[in-house]
C-alpha cells in the first residue's frame, strides 16, 4: 500500500527493518515491476533461517495492516543507540524547515511524511501513504549513501508507535520528533532502548515524553508578564 515513489529504497529499507538483511552487500539485486507491482530482491547467498523468520510474526494496525516478524523483535534488543544530546533552538528550527517539505499532503492530503535530519537540515524526506512506508524508504536510501544514524534526528508527521520506535533503533537513531502524539507501547520501547522521544512538535510547542535530560533548553519563551 504505497503511492510508488521510492520502490526499491521501501524494499531495501523494509527488509533492513524487518532484519531479514543484516548488510547490504548481501543484496545482489533490486527489479521493480510496475506492471504487476511488485519488487523482486536477489540476495547473494540467500537468507539463513528465512522458513524460521516468517514463521511467527505479529499483525499490526496503522495505514494499511503491517506485520512484525520474530526476528525484527529478537534482535531489537542488541542495538546500542548513541548518547544524543538536542538544542531547543535546533528543534524550532527544524519545525520551521520541515514546513517546506510536504510537497504531497499540501496538493492532495492522505500521505504522512517522514523526515531523516542533522541538526536543522533536512537531509531526506519521504511521503507515502504510511508513515512505516516513509520510514522505510529513508532506512532503503541510508544504507544506499553509507549514511549513520549516530548524529541523526528522525521526523515524522504520524504518531510514535512502537513499530516506529523499532524501526528508529534498527536504523541506529536515537531521536524520534513527531507533529503527533505517541502510544503507550511506544513509549515504553522508547523508554527501554533509550530512545529520546519528542512529540505534539508544532511551531514553539513541544513535549518531551522521554529523554528530557538529553534536551538543552537554550530558546526558552519569554513568559507573559503577571496581570496586576
Amino acid at each position: 500500500m504505497t503511492i510508488g515513489a521510492h520502490p526499491e529504497a521501501l524494499a531495501i529499507g523494509y527488509l533492513r527493518n524487518q532484519r531479514f538483511v543484516d548488510e547490504l552487500e548481501q543484496i545482489k539485486s533490486v527489479t521493480v515491476d510496475h506492471r504487476t507491482e511488485s519488487v523482486k530482491v536477489v540476495t547473494r547467498d540467500g537468507i539463513d533461517g528465512w522458513d524460521e523468520k516468517l514463521s511467527k510474526r505479529t499483525v499490526t494496525t496503522g495505514c494499511g495492516q503491517g506485520t512484525v516478524f520474530s526476528c525484527t523483535l529478537d534482535s531489537l534488543y542488541t542495538v546500542r543507540l548513541p548518547d544524543v544530546s538536542v538544542r531547543q533552538s535546533t528543534i524550532y528550527a527544524l519545525l520551521d524547515n520541515v514546513t517546506d517539505c510536504n510537497g504531497v499532503y499540501r496538493r492532495a492530503g492522505a500521505v504522512h511524511g517522514c523526515g531523516l535530519c542533522q541538526g536543522a537540515e533536512i537531509l531526506m524526506y519521504t511521503e507515502d501513504v504510511g508513515r512505516h512506508n516513509a520510514a522505510d524508504a529513508i532506512s532503503g536510501y541510508m544504507w544506499l549513501d553509507g549514511i549513520s544514524g549516530e548524529d541523526k534526528v528522525f521526523y515524522t508527521t504520524g504518531r510514535l508507535t512502537s513499530e516506529i520506535v523499532m524501526k528508529a533503533a534498527h536504523m541506529g537513531i536515537a531521536v524520534l520528533l513527531s507533529r503527533s502524539g505517541v502510544t503507550h507501547m511506544g513509549l515504553e520501547l522508547a523508554q527501554e532502548l533509550g530512545v529520546t522521544m519528542i512529540a505534539r512538535a508544532k511551531g514553539k510547542h513541544f513535549l518531551v515524553y522521554h529523554g528530557a535530560g538529553n534536551i538543552v533548553f537554550d530558546a526558552q519563551p519569554a513568559q507573559p508578564e503577571t496581570l496586576r
